[in-house]
């Protein structure tokens, strides 16, 4: 994957996971929040996957 794919992919996950961290705030629900907060690490796991390609270049 590429820069700008990584980074697509970074700025889905966070997306999703912050949805899913709120919807499980406000209904309460403890595990839909920790995975919305896993999502939302992952995405910026991949940020920075995206940021190193770029600067290393997508060969890595």
């Amino acid at each position: 994957m590429g820069e700008m794919t990584d980074k697509a992919k970074a700025a889905g996950s966070k997306a999703a996971g912050s949805i899913e961290d709120g919807v499980g705030e406000m209904t309460n629900d403890k595990d839909m929040q920790a995975e919305g907060k896993a999502q939302k690490a992952k995405g910026s796991a991949q940020d920075v996957s995206g940021t190193v390609k770029g600067k290393l270049g997508d060969d890595i």
